[in-house]
């Protein structure tokens, strides 16, 4: 069945599906939540993502055992839609279910709406739940896309104003989002109020069972999803604006390497880390739109090709690190590395986006339990590369040697945001081509204060906001400190980012002109 007819407006999508009031909203509504004892509901919205020039993954979740079908079309109105097969959201998965559609049209707008029934009982009907995304591009026009991380960290939740970074970055209605990881916080209870220095109270006026401890179980796990989805402001994001997600420590536990030792950690009563891992990389792969081949589950580092402009490179700084405490341990892994060469040496696009779930060249300490670890790439020493600089320096050189040029690296973790630029003239490693690293997030979690630059690969902060660290650090959302970054790539090839605030306040700008390419 063909699906050729007329897309609706993106914007006129946007206003029925209430994004752009939102901040209006209550932080929370009952129906998405609460079970309909009548009928199963589609309970956490929607959720599209990894959306190329043919496919797209669709996601949603039932509060029951349910059968559930999906159907696409190029109009709001469904007219003429193609549907998919049906599947069966079941406890195995905790009722998620998500499909990977085929066969698209390149740069066009589709919506799809997904439609339930109880399992057990065909007459008892869920309403349908719809939402839209664009496919990339096969010819040059301007891409817009936003970044950030570090989603209800810190025991701050869902108060009454709700995660209103997400609602700030629907109105610049990007064609995709990437979460760059801290995507949860399993490790950070949630409490109901929380003290803050000038004496106020901060509120949350949603707690979950599992949010209420540290997860554990394959069960609370998923919970820690599940409450980040109970927001409005990220829900109505979801149904939008596609998701490109990838993790980082909090989606296990804080700085988790395969050596953590919990022995001494009662909150953890299995002490093999391996175990818990396995349980959040099961709940990654269920609760978002993420694409994961059947081949290789629980593998996240892959590459989204987003038309002749830009190809985006997810890396996974977590599965294959080795020791913390071991300066020749690295991060990547030699198989991760391998596949990075080979899918850079093979792009076409102009731009080339690293999204890195940490930066570069910050001095990041492991505080669990071993604060004279290395948690980050750099270890603070400067001169020549250690081996996790080692790993990056070699693959700086690789792109060198290979003319592999137009290169912008995305990352979170820190929680606050910031602009480096890397230059062999400043730096200890010189065989590299210089290259900007921006720094976003959190998006509702707390802020902090900035972290120190190693010299090794030659970073120059060109801009920063934070916290200012000491009594400042952990400061809540209300402070206004939440932030993520656009990139505007235009059809001419020049990539415009800018770093953003919950309030939409341009913090900084910076225009990026690309070598060897003649514009449109």
């Amino acid at each position: 069945m063909s699906i050729l007819a007329r897309a609706s407006s993106r914007r006129s999508f946007l206003v029925s599906a209430g994004t752009l009031g939102l901040a209006a909203t209550s932080a929370l509504s009952a129906p998405f939540y609460a079970r309909n004892t009548q009928r199963p509901a589609f309970s956490l919205g929607v959720q599209s993502g990894d959306v190329d020039g043919g496919s797209a993954m669709v996601w949603t979740r039932t509060d029951r055992a349910a059968r559930v079908s999906v159907e696409l079309s190029t109009t709001e109105s469904f007219a003429d839609p193609v549907r998919l097969s049906a599947k069966d959201a079941l406890p195995g998965t905790d009722q998620a279910v998500k499909w990977l559609a085929e066969g698209l049209l390149p740069d066009q707008d589709y919506f799809y709406r997904f439609r339930a029934h109880d399992i057990s009982d065909v007459n008892l009907v869920a309403e349908p739940v719809t939402g839209r995304f664009r496919t990339a591009p096969l010819k040059r026009r301007a891409v817009r896309f936003a970044w950030s991380g570090d989603t209800a960290g810190q025991g701050w939740g869902i108060d009454d104003v709700g995660m209103k970074t997400y609602s700030t970055m629907a109105w610049h209605q990007p064609d995709f989002f990437i979460h760059s990881g801290d995507t949860i916080y399993a490790d950070n209870p949630m409490p109901d109020e929380i003290t803050l220095r000038d004496g106020t109270i901060w509120k949350n006026r949603v707690v979950t069972e599992e949010k209420r401890e540290v997860a554990r179980t394959l069960r609370e796990y998923r919970g820690q999803w599940k409450y980040n989805l109970l927001d409005d402001h990220v829900r109505a994001f979801n149904a939008t604006c596609p998701a490109f997600y990838q993790w980082d420590d909090h989606e296990v536990l804080n700085n988790w390497s395969a050596s953590t030792d919990l022995s001494d950690d009662p909150r953890y009563p299995e002490k093999d880390i391996s175990v818990y891992a396995a349980r959040a990389a099961r709940a990654f792969d269920e609760m978002t739109p993420i694409r994961v081949p059947a081949t290789e589950p629980g593998r996240i580092f892959r590459k989204v090709s987003y038309g002749p402009l830009l190809d985006i490179f997810f890396l996974d700084l977590r599965s294959y690190r080795g020791e913390n405490q071991d300066e020749k341990s690295g991060l990547l892994g030699w198989r991760q590395i391998d596949w990075l060469k080979r899918e850079l040496s093979a792009s076409r696009a102009l731009w080339k986006v690293f999204a890195c779930d940490m930066p570069l060249g910050l001095v990041i300490w492991d505080d669990y339990g071993r604060k004279s670890g290395i948690e980050g790439v750099a270890d603070g020493k400067g001169g020549a590369p250690s081996v996790r600089e080692g790993e990056i320096a070699d693959l700086l050189s690789f792109m060198k040697r290979k003319d592999i040029r137009n290169t912008i690296w995305l990352t979170a973790d820190v929680h606050y945001t910031a602009a480096h630029h890397y230059d062999p003239a400043r730096a200890g490693f010189t065989d590299f081509d210089p290259f900007w690293e921006f720094v976003s997030g959190p998006l509702h979690s707390g802020t902090y204060g900035p972290k120190p630059l190693d010299p090794t690969l030659g970073p120059e902060v060109r801009f920063i906001k934070s916290s200012g660290g000491g009594i400042d650090s952990n400061l809540p959302p209300s402070a206004g400190l939440q932030f993520f970054g656009l990139v505007d790539i235009a059809a001419s090839g020049e990539a415009t980012v800018r770093l953003m605030d919950r309030e939409n306040h341009e913090l900084w700008r910076v225009t990026l002109q690309p070598e060897g390419y003649v514009g449109a």
